[in-house]
């Protein structure tokens, strides 16, 4: 970032080596954002209950083409919602073998027009 701009906190807030908040790098930042949707559940949040893609409550749901489509339906919905003027949502992959979820967002970033990936691995 250019002298003018601060970095932004990281999230979830931390704290540095001097005791300070901590920051982070713009990509990493999104990257902390994206993850804190995908993994709060609604109702999780007091004072925003509506917050999060409720991606966990459909985790020990029957597998099957209709529950893999509805997954990734919530999961576009909850980024679109909530990070939607950062971010564009190109696709959203969800991987669930045994006891590990995987869940892989290609985005564009609205401010720069680049594109990136995350990606997100869970013990369930």
């Amino acid at each position: 970032m250019n002298g003018t701009e601060l970095d932004p906190i990281a999230a979830p807030l931390t704290f540095d080596g001097r005791g300070e908040t901590a920051a982070t790098s713009p990509p990493r930042h999104l990257d902390d954002l994206i993850e804190a949707v995908l993994f709060t559940a609604p109702g999780e949040r007091v004072m925003r209950p509506t917050f999060g893609s409720g991606l966990f409550q459909l985790v020990f749901a029957p597998n099957s083409d209709t529950l893999g489509a509805t997954v990734q339906m919530l999961v576009v919905g909850a980024l679109q919602q909530w990070l939607g003027d950062l971010i564009e949502v190109a696709s959203v992959q969800i991987d669930q073998n045994d006891a590990t979820l995987e869940v892989s967002v290609d985005y564009t970033v609205r401010s720069t027009g680049e594109g990136a990936n995350a990606t997100f691995v869970r013990q369930l």
